[in-house]
C-alpha cells in the first residue's frame, strides 16, 4: 500500500510518460518553429495551466499563499535558467557529430543530481540508494552508446557539452526541490504546483522576450500553431506538475534516477511500433536499469 511518503514514485512514472508524449508533440513543431520556438511552447502555453492546475489546488487544499519569501526566489532562479541553459546546451550537442556519445555522458544527471542535492540541500542518500543510482545510470550509458561509438570518446567538445549540460539539468532539479521546500505553511501539493506557477511564468518572460528581441517572426508563427501549440503546453505542464510533485517528497536524485525508465518506454515503442528488436548490448543496459531501478525502490 502506497503511503504519502511513496507516492514520488508513481508522480515520477507518470511525469515520465508525460514527458515522453510532450517531447513527440514538441518535435513535429519543431520544422515550422525552429527549436526555440518550439522550446517555448512548453513554457509559454505551458504556463496558464499552471495557473490553472494551482487553482485547482488550492480550492481542494484550502492553503493560503502570499508573496514568495526571500529564500525561495534563488533556488527558483537556479532551476529555471539551469533548464533553460542545459536545454540550449543539449540542442548545441545535436549538431556534433559525436551526439551519442554525448547523450550517453548526459545521462549522468541522476549521479550528478544526487552530488548537489547532498551539498546544496543535505539531501539524505543511503549507500543502498547511491549504489542504485550508479547502476542504473550504467544501464542507459550501455544503452546509449552504439558499436564504434566508443573511438569518439577522446573528442573533448562534445564530452564536455554532455557533461555540463548534465549538470545544468541536475541543478535545475535540486533549484526546483529547493524551492518547493522553501515554500511555508502549506502542503506539499499546493507547495509543488506554487513553485511550478512561478517557474513557466520566469522561464516563459526570459525566452518570450528573447524571441521578440532576436526572432519576433518565431513569435508570429508560434501565435498562428495555437492548436498543437496548446496541446503541446498542456502535455509539458502535467508532466511537469507530478515532476514538482515527486521533488516535494523526495530527494531530487531519486526522481531523476527513476525518471531512467524512460529509456524503458522509448525501447518499448521502438520494439511494438517499429519492430525493431533490440540487441544483446541494449538488453543488457537494460536489465541494468530496471536492476538499478528496482533497487532504489526497494531501498
Amino acid at each position: 500500500m502506497l503511503t504519502i511518503a511513496s507516492l514520488w514514485i508513481p508522480f515520477t512514472i507518470i511525469a515520465s510518460l508525460g514527458q515522453v508524449a510532450r517531447n513527440a508533440m514538441q518535435r513535429s513543431l519543431t520544422g515550422p518553429l525552429g527549436t526555440w520556438g518550439a522550446t517555448n511552447i512548453r513554457f509559454l502555453f505551458g504556463f496558464p495551466f499552471s495557473l490553472v492546475f494551482f487553482a485547482v489546488v488550492i480550492t481542494a487544499t484550502g492553503d493560503r499563499v502570499g508573496w514568495p519569501v526571500m529564500a525561495f526566489w534563488p533556488w527558483l532562479l537556479l532551476g529555471a535558467l539551469s533548464q533553460i541553459f542545459a536545454t540550449g546546451l543539449m540542442l548545441a550537442a545535436m549538431n556534433e557529430r559525436s551526439f551519442v556519445v554525448t547523450t550517453a555522458y548526459l545521462k549522468t544527471e541522476a549521479i550528478q543530481t544526487a552530488i548537489f542535492g547532498f551539498v546544496f540541500l543535505g539531501d539524505h542518500l543511503t549507500v543502498l540508494r547511491v549504489v542504485a543510482i550508479l547502476i542504473a545510470t550504467a544501464g542507459v550509458v550501455v544503452t546509449a552508446l552504439r558499436p564504434g561509438a566508443t573511438r569518439e570518446l577522446g573528442s573533448l567538445r562534445p564530452i564536455m557539452f554532455g557533461l555540463i549540460a548534465a549538470a545544468g539539468f541536475a541543478l535545475s532539479a535540486v533549484g526546483f526541490r529547493g524551492a518547493i521546500i522553501a515554500v511555508p505553511d502549506v502542503s506539499f501539493v499546493t507547495a509543488a504546483s506554487y513553485a511550478l506557477a512561478w517557474s513557466l511564468f520566469v522561464q516563459t518572460a526570459i525566452l518570450t522576450i528573447y524571441l521578440l528581441l532576436r526572432a519576433p517572426d518565431v513569435l508570429r508563427k508560434i501565435f498562428g500553431l495555437w492548436r498543437p501549440s496548446m496541446l503541446a503546453g498542456f502535455a509539458g505542464a502535467a508532466a511537469s506538475q507530478f515532476w514538482f510533485l515527486a521533488f516535494a517528497l523526495t530527494a531530487a536524485a531519486n526522481v531523476r534516477t527513476l525518471a531512467l525508465v524512460e529509456v524503458l518506454f522509448a525501447q518499448a515503442v521502438a520494439y511494438y511500433s517499429f519492430k525493431q528488436t533490440p540487441s544483446a548490448r541494449e538488453l543488457a543496459g537494460v536489465v541494468l536499469i530496471v536492476a538499478g531501478v528496482a533497487l532504489l525502490v526497494a531501498a
